[in-house]
């Protein structure tokens, strides 16, 4: 089964590059290496990371942390899909 785990934040006005950087650094640096991964920005600063991973739905899975406080305006939104 496939597994996809979504990770979503926004940073703060004019930091998107910094977030979209914080990001990549922390997906290739997860404790185990998804199959795949994506990295997309979008307006008003906006950071998503997909991940794929072979595993159960309810998997215990290496998720993106939250960024620091002051680098985002709001909690991270977290998702996980699996295939259907």
């Amino acid at each position: 089964m496939s597994v996809a785990l979504m990770w979503e934040a926004r940073a703060v006005a004019g930091r998107g590059d910094e977030l979209l950087a914080w990001a990549r650094e922390r997906t290739l640096a997860l404790a185990v290496a998804p199959l795949r991964h994506e990295t997309l920005r979008a307006p008003q600063d906006r950071v998503l990371v997909i991940t794929w991973w072979d595993a159960a739905y309810d998997a215990d899975l290496p998720e993106l942390p939250e960024p620091d406080p002051d680098l985002v305006t709001r909690a991270v939104h977290r998702w996980r899909f699996e295939t259907a």
